[in-house]
């Protein structure tokens, strides 16, 4: 049975990275892949002779010996506990993905269009470039490259020019959401799921992801596509449509930023303070647009009218459900594959295979991973989806918190998928919004990619020693 469900996740997992070819969401395998493999599991729950105890991170004692109505029990509460810590991310990513709506809603982030006063390509482009590195840390990276793109968009008329600029921002806004525990989902994931601190995050990757984003921004502004002046008139940047834009864009950015700071004096999931620093924001977006509007009175009739004038309102109606969808079933997904031992017992074999190559030395003692193997993490999620891969890794190692692989995984997960286009979230929602081609980011971006990659990750491997 344990075969069949492997087999059930690889095919699941063939059609989510094939989701241009086939034509098909990958939100769609990503939930039949979760809903059949757990009803192999309950179905087949007697022929397992392993359980994994997600909670205790250890397989559990006697389950091959237990009656029937007792795994099933056992199934059951694994289930709940993966969808509580699962449901975590995704109320969190609600909450942040709603804020930024919000901003959007008062057209807050044209206040960035108003420091562009120069024609530059080189100036242009080292500007996204560190907008992309902060915005992504803040926002999230994906959030970030749709505004930065947008934003390009009313800038630089000319596409092929424009595309240059695009793939180095795909660059920073993946190397900037690494070191952040809000600016990726695979970085959000490690951070729910007690494995990276705030602080140790910001020690470990703030200047192995700088180096990520510098290293080939330098390299890029020598390049002929970035010599000389764009064709830009200055008088043609659009001003804000709303007064209250940067004021807006201020508060949402500053209530966003507070969840770590209300996690670290709370002590309760950042899902908490996420839905607080919405609530702040949804109040003042309410009292600036000055409409009426209750949550509680959604379906009466009063309700009804104002609710198209409602910020609040129409922000909830932005929201990307097919990505929290998305999210849900290859959380799901994988959480089976960790409940029987699969992940477990893949570990151990991967770890025994591959020879330790620098982590073994290192002054807090053997982590028992190669950096090999965090590294090659980091090429596969430029091949297949990042989120399912550090599912795994979260499954597949027992390291403690803020011990050095978790940092490696968040960094390499975050900036590898930068080497394909379709590596990265803000890489496919580039290749939507700019029309880029698979061969030409290949041919042209991602050997800046790997450069990145790789003095990033050489720099984590020196700084380490430091913390």
């Amino acid at each position: 049975m344990e075969s069949v469900i492997i087999i059930v996740f690889v095919m699941g997992y063939l059609a989510i990275t094939l989701e241009h070819n086939i034509k098909l969401d990958k939100l769609i395998p990503a939930l039949i892949m979760m809903a059949v493999c757990w009803a192999l599991v309950a179905l087949g729950v007697d022929n397992f002779t392993n359980w994994f105890d997600s909670s205790k991170h250890g397989l559990v004692d006697g389950f091959a010996s237990m009656i029937h109505a007792d795994k099933l029990h056992l199934v059951e509460e694994t289930l709940l506990h993966h969808l509580g810590k699962t449901a975590e991310i995704l109320v969190f990513l609600l909450g942040a993905m709603t804020i930024v709506e919000i901003i959007d809603y008062f057209d807050g982030f044209s206040t960035i269009k108003g420091y562009v006063n120069f024609k530059s390509k080189k100036k242009l482009l080292w500007m996204f470039a560190i907008l992309a590195f902060i915005l992504s840390a803040i926002i999230d990276n994906l959030t970030a490259t749709i505004v930065l793109i947008s934003i390009l968009q009313k800038i630089v008329k000319n596409r092929d020019e424009r595309i240059w600029f695009t793939g180095l921002i795909i660059i920073a806004a993946n190397a900037g959401g690494a070191w952040s525990p809000i600016g990726d989902v695979t970085t959000t994931m490690l951070w729910i799921g007690k494995k990276v601190t705030t602080l140790k995050l910001i020690e470990y990757l703030l200047l192995p992801s700088l180096l990520c984003m510098a290293v080939p921004t330098f390299i890029a502004s020598f390049l002929p596509a970035f010599k000389g002046d764009i064709d830009f008139d200055e008088n043609e940047v659009e001003k804000p449509k709303s007064m209250h834009s940067a004021r807006m864009l201020y508060l949402g950015l500053g209530a966003i930023l507070f969840v770590p700071v209300f996690k670290t004096v709370t002590h309760l999931p950042p899902y908490v303070g996420m839905m607080l620093s919405l609530a702040v924001v949804a109040t003042f977006a309410e009292i600036y647009s000055r409409s009426k509007f209750s949550m509680t009175d959604f379906n009466s009739g009063e309700s009804d009218e104002n609710a198209h004038h409602s910020p609040v309102h129409h922000s909830l109606s932005k929201i990307e459900m097919p990505s929290i969808l998305f999210f849900l079933g290859i959380l799901m997904a994988v959480a089976a594959l960790e409940s029987l031992g699969i992940l477990f017992n893949f570990a151990s074999t991967l770890q025994d295979s591959i020879p330790m190559m620098g982590t073994e030395m290192h002054t807090t003692g053997v982590t028992g991973v190669s950096d090999l193997v965090v590294m090659l993490l980091g090429v596969g999620s430029a091949i297949i989806d990042n989120v399912p891969l550090v599912a795994a890794s979260l499954g597949m190692f027992s390291e403690p918190l803020d011990n050095e692989l978790w940092h490696f995984i968040a960094f390499s997960a975050g900036t590898g998928g930068s080497m394909l286009i379709i590596g990265s979230a803000a890489g496919v929602v580039a290749m939507g919004m700019e029309k880029i081609d698979f061969f030409w980011y290949f041919k042209k971006i991602s050997w800046l990619a790997l450069i990145g990659f790789v003095v990033g990750s050489a720099a984590f491997m020196v700084t380490r020693t430091l913390f």
